[in-house]
């Protein structure tokens, strides 16, 4: 889970440069950073990529690969920092993914004579090819790695003295940016959307060459055809602007977020959402696919479709293949904010060996999830800078309410940004200081029910993400399967409760006699809750009470001064397994 980006010019840039684009891709890892440039200059470090632009001198350059890290093997150190590079400094690589024989692979060049200066699988791979070109050249030495490596990666890498940068893959996604005087290589586009909208997109084992000009090659060093595309990324909200943290100014951009889907719903990708209703009603099985934040998604997916008897599962990515049998009459519909996330592409490769049908729902265009499936709806809620979901949750619920409405489920989606913005607009100053007497808090119970039971579990998480507080999401029909000896004076529990719901009033009443501190989130205001949130008696409070959630968990992270865009040891692209 790396951010990796590679620069080839015809005119000199600066290393600044490099890094602006660097920072584009830093919700990828943001553990360590650095850079390379082809006279041998290798610079990184940990911490931020802000704070490295402050400490490097500047430099110009012609052609540099730069990466920002996300640890998974070795810590976070300067010497397991990319770039790493082979034993004469003359080889430099950057590399996202994980080399799952890379110990193997180590072995064998340590007794070449080779030192290694770091933990990492990633500087096995600088230490291969110059092992390797003791007796061929690069391009031979590529196919060799790509058929011996095991795992996933994209590498980029230069030689000391050569403007030029070899690039292959497996899995983990790269693309190659084409601008008017350079080229651009990337894990997403967003690292040269505002560049260029001229993009290859790599398949799996094949490797490019990068000069001044391009060719591509399978695994087996032929050279093949790519087709250039054109895409478009014109979202400007990246920008933090005056607000404090991007997590509050993307859930404050969540009523305009939610009318751009639903207008596009409405207009230019109404025939793709009338294709996906038509595919559900052929399918004999309609299977859900996500992981995290998205799984939750999905579950209310299936509740809406379930309310209109339309039969559906959710099953979590990484568990795909172990809980569910697929063939040509299964459809199965993957939902994924990167359409990069690796468990959920596994699932969908196991699914497509078993011929089934592939739908995915994405918020980035050109994704490999996209790319993989027959049809894809984009989510359009614009670039999400923080790691933790919140407008693209939103706008992957607002699409599943109006699958759900195109199947006779009777909801208003026309003011739905309206209901979100008076959620926010009625809500924000109780729930900061709310925020104020539950941030020393370890634990927080989130209690639901039907369609309250996925926004429970969707609460929690934000609680862990950002709030670093033990958040548990659970049905309220299990407390009395074990969770109620857990509750005792004084312990925080959220309560869902959609109008008329008597059971999930029982529940909050059985934590009450046990002390709990009860804050009651609902759309009936006979039960006098702590939040009352004006949405009529449909689906649209799921949405409402998701708001509160994300709120409440920013405004306690906020008390506790933690990083709250970027919290600790996560990722928002999950990128391996």
């Amino acid at each position: 889970m790396c951010g990796i980006i590679g620069i080839v010019s015809q005119e000199y840039v600066s290393s600044k440069e490099i890094l602006k684009a660097l920072k584009r891709l830093e919700y990828r890892g943001y553990d360590s950073v650095g850079y390379a440039l082809n006279d041998g200059t290798v610079e990184k470090d940990t911490g931020e990529i802000s704070d490295f632009m402050r400490r490097t001198k500047e430099k110009n350059f012609r052609t540099g690969i730069a990466h920002t890290r996300w640890a998974t093997h070795g810590g976070v150190t300067r010497e397991n920092a990319h770039p790493h590079t082979d034993c004469s400094g003359d080889i430099m690589i950057v590399h996202n993914g994980i080399i799952e024989n890379y110990l193997e692979m180590k072995n064998k060049l340590l007794e070449k004579g080779h030192k290694f200066r770091s933990e990492t699988d990633s500087e096995v791979i600088a230490h291969y090819f110059e092992d390797k070109l003791n007796n061929m050249d690069l391009k031979d030495a590529i196919t060799d790695f790509i058929k011996e490596a095991k795992g996933t990666f994209a590498v980029l890498m230069i030689k000391k003295g050569e403007d030029r940068i070899y690039a292959f893959k497996r899995d983990s996604p790269l693309v190659l940016g084409i601008g008017e005087k350079e080229f651009y290589l990337s894990s997403d586009i967003y690292g040269f959307s505002d560049k260029t909208d001229r993009a290859i997109f790599f398949n799996d084992d094949e490797f490019a060459v990068i000069d001044k000009s391009y060719k591509f090659y399978d695994k087996d060093g032929n050279e093949i055809k790519k087709e250039v595309k054109r895409f478009q990324w014109g979202f400007s909200e990246e920008e933090k602007e005056t607000y404090d943290h991007y997590m509050i100014k993307e859930i404050k951009e969540e009523g305009k977020a939610v009318r751009r889907i639903i207008n596009s719903l409405n207009n230019e990708q109404h025939e793709k959402i009338l294709k996906l209703n038509k595919m559900i009603k052929k399918a004999k099985k309609v299977a859900f696919v996500a992981s995290g934040t998205s799984y939750f998604a999905a579950l209310l997916g299936v509740y809406f479709l379930n309310r209109v008897d339309v039969e559906s599962q959710a099953i979590i990515a990484s568990e795909f293949r172990h809980f569910i049998r697929v063939d040509e009459n299964t459809l199965v519909i993957a939902i994924s904010q990167s359409g990069e996330t690796m468990d959920v592409l596994k699932a969908l490769k196991f699914a497509k060996e078993k011929k089934a049908k592939i739908v995915s729902i994405v918020n980035v265009p050109h994704s490999s999830i996209q790319r993989i499936s027959d049809l894809s709806l984009e989510i359009l809620a614009g670039q999400e800078i923080c790691v933790a979901a919140t407008k693209t949750f939103i706008n992957q619920v607002s699409l599943l309410l109006y699958l759900a409405n195109l199947n006779g489920l009777n909801v208003n989606l026309n003011n739905l940004h309206r209901r979100i913005q008076e959620t926010i607009d009625n809500n924000e100053s109780k729930v900061r200081q709310l925020a104020k007497t539950l941030y020393r808090e370890r634990d927080i119970y989130v209690l639901g029910r039907g369609l309250t039971y996925p926004i429970a579990r969707e609460i929690a998480l934000k609680l862990k993400e950002i709030s670093y507080i033990h958040g548990e999401g659970m049905m309220g029909g299990e407390l009395k399967h074990g969770t109620l000896a857990l509750i005792e004076k004084g312990t925080p529990v959220i309560s869902l409760i959609q109008h008329e719901d008597y059971e999930m009033l029982s529940n909050t009443k059985e934590v009450e006699a046990r002390g709990a501190r009860v804050i009651k989130i609902s759309n009936d205001e006979k039960i006098n809750p702590d939040f009352y949130l004006k949405t009529s008696k449909d689906e649209k409070f799921a949405i409402a009470a998701t708001i509160i959630g994300q709120l409440l968990a920013y405004y306690i992270a906020k008390e506790k001064g933690l990083p709250i865009d970027k919290p600790r040891n996560l990722a928002k692209s999950v990128t391996v397994e």
